[in-house]
Formats: structure tokens, sequence, C-alpha cells
């Protein structure tokens, strides 16, 4: 069998530059390690559940050697349309997207992660196979050597019986497990906590989780201190929370402005689930709508009053600001002439001359040793 083309691979529509690839040694070793178990223990491409393969490597790998049916969940946007864009391009077919449900794990005697950032998430992935997947499931996790440790074993001894991290190669390491343990009767996920006016909930790929982040809190403070504008271009505002996360700018805007239609939205599946159980445990279902888009690109073009932003700085375990000047033409996109963009960022990575060349005139309204918030008027 020829070898699979992993240099073909991309990562469109997500940020791509020399230093980024659409793979990396991880996803080979999870290959090699699902072949040999299909072959050993007779495990069929419709046993199999893929998690956290970001543009479709593991994926696309395994149905080209000739496994078929395969289950995928994605938390990006930007990944599953990586992969539908690279199984085309490769003509390869055989993989049904799913979200993290029962749905994707009935059944599933393979199930193979690459192991997320959070302990959260491994957490709630962890639960999910236990709760959902065979109880003969062979759950195979990997990782870069660097960003592994032991508290992800542990995770992963809370729902298994059997835990066992493998010998590092090409500077990857997988961890097998398998006997899943006893799961409590409702999952641990989303959690809810109350905090000053509104509430928060978060399913565990949620950046921050249930608590504010400290840029965003920044940003609630000088919206809340009287900077934004008496009349900001509409009786009844459109507003637009870009890259929404947990919801806490939305929901705390929606508060705020009883009359504004307030939409959410963010690239990653875990936010936009935990900012609608936030939406809901708000009891704003009827005023805030939230989606699940790469850069808010089926919005309406011109459409919005204002849009509110507190951009990530890190593409996977990469400092790059190519996430960031996506949403700062995302926002140019999306603002009327005249509307208004709020952003807070990390002072140091001095955004302002972008966001005028991108948006409009930009002014600095705060900032602090570490965060710096603006507002920039969309040009004519």
């Amino acid at each position: 069998m020829p070898e699979f083309p992993y240099s073909r691979l991309r990562r469109w529509p997500d940020v791509e530059a020399d230093n980024l690839q659409a793979y990396d040694a991880t996803d080979l070793l999870l290959v090699e390690r699902a072949l040999a178990l299909s072959t050993d223990a007779a495990i069929t491409g419709d046993e199999i559940a893929v998690i956290g393969d970001e543009y479709g490597a593991v994926t696309l790998a395994l149905i080209d050697a000739g496994l078929r049916g395969i289950r995928v969940h994605q938390d990006l946007a930007t990944g599953r349309r990586a992969l539908e864009r690279n199984a085309e391009e490769l003509g390869l077919t055989g993989f049904h997207a799913h979200e993290l449900h029962a749905e994707l794990l009935a059944g599933a005697r393979l199930v193979l992660l690459q192991l997320p950032k959070s302990l959260a998430e491994l957490e709630q992935i962890a639960d999910a196979v236990a709760r959902w997947a065979a109880p003969d499931v062979q759950f195979v996790a990997g990782g870069r050597v660097k960003h592994m440790a032991l508290a992800q074993n542990e995770v992963l001894a809370g729902r298994f019986d059997l835990v066992q991290a493998q010998r590092a190669e090409r500077k990857s390491r997988l961890i097998v497990a398998g006997g899943p343990l006893p799961v409590p009767d409702e999952p641990p996920f989303p959690v809810v906590v109350q905090h000053e006016g509104f509430a928060l909930a978060a399913f565990g790929g949620a950046f921050a989780g249930a608590r504010i982040d400290i840029g965003t809190r920044v940003l609630l403070d000088v919206l809340g201190s009287g900077a934004l504008r008496a009349s900001p271009g509409a009786a009844s505002p459109t507003v637009i929370d870009l890259g929404c996360g947990t919801g806490a700018l939305a929901v705390s805007f929606a508060l705020a402005h009883p009359s504004a239609r307030v939409i959410a939205t963010d690239r990653s599946a875990a936010a936009v689930a935990s900012a609608r159980a936030t939406v809901a445990a708000n009891g704003l279902v009827d005023r805030i709508t939230v989606t699940h888009d790469d850069a808010a690109s089926e919005l309406e073009t011109a459409g919005a009053d204002i849009v509110l932003l507190n951009p990530p700085f890190h593409l996977g375990a990469s400092v790059h600001t190519g996430a960031a000047t996506r949403l700062f033409e995302a926002a140019a996109r999306l603002l009327r002439p005249g509307g208004e963009l709020y952003t807070v960022y990390n002072s140091s990575l001095g955004y302002r001359a972008e966001l005028s060349r991108l948006v409009g005139a930009t002014e600095q309204l705060h900032r602090t040793p570490k965060f710096t918030v603006t507002r920039s008027i969309r040009r004519g």
C-alpha cells in the first residue's frame, strides 16, 4: 500500500505559514497504532471514533488504508472545513462528523484522541468515552512529549481501570486506556458559576472555563464605565461578540442594553455549547443568537453596529498573531460604516496600528501593563 501523502494536507481555512503544518508525529503514531489494532482485534471503520483530529490527518490516513465509516469530532469550525477540503482534494470519503455526544461514541471499540491542552477538556472526553463507548473500548490518546504531564494520566485513571503510557517516539507519546469505570448519573459538564450580575457555563474545552478571563474582565470594566457611545448607530443596535468563548461579553451587553440584538459566535464547538448554556442560564435565549462559524463568515456583511472582541494570540501550542488578524478583518467586514469595534489585547502585541489599517481610526480607551482596550470606527 502506498504511503499516505501527509504533505498534501492543508490547514486552510485556518492560518497557514511556513512554521505551521497540517499534521505532526502524534498523528502518525495514532494511525500506526490504529492500523495495528484494527488488524489484531478485528476492529472495523464504523467501530472507530476520532477526536481532536485538527485537519484530518488521522481520519484520512485510516480511510486511505481501507477503513470506512469512521466517526469524527473536531472542536474547531476551521478544522471541520479543512478535513472536508482535504478529503475532497485526495478523493476520499468514508467519515461522519458528530458533536461530542453519544452518537459519536456508541459502540466504539477504538477511540483515538489528540490530547487537548486543557485537563477539563480531557476529563469531559474521558467521561464521554467511558459513558458511551463499548465495554471493550481501547482509548488511545497521543500528544507531543513537551506538552504532556502526569496529570493527564491521572484524569484518564479517573475513568479507566487500565492506563499505560507508551515509550516516546519522534518526540510524541501515546497513552492507552481501557476498562471503563462506572460513571456518575450526570456528566460533569457544563459547570455553571454565578458571577456578579450573570452566570457563566462552561464545557471542558472552553477557554478559561466558567471563570471570567482577565482580558474579558478588563473589557467589561471599560464598557461598564461609559466608554460605549450613547447612540451606537441604531435604537436597537446589532451587536456581535466575535470569538465569544463562554459568552460573558454577549450576556453582559444584552443585560445592560435590553434593546440590543446580540449575536455570539465562535469557531470552537465547546465555546458555542458553553455560550448557549450561558445564555440559557441567564434567561436570554430569546435575545441572543449563538453560532458556530469560522470568523463569522456566515453573518451579514456591514450588518453590525458594534463588535466586541477579545482575540486569541495562540494557534494550538504556537504563539501566532494570524488568528487575531483574521478576526480584525472579519470585524471590518461585519461592521457598517461608522460602526464600532471594541478590542482588548495583550499590551505587548501593539495591535493599534493594525486595527487602524484594517478597520479604521483607532483610539486607546484603557491600558494596563498587561492589557489594552481600543475603540475602532469603521471607515466609510
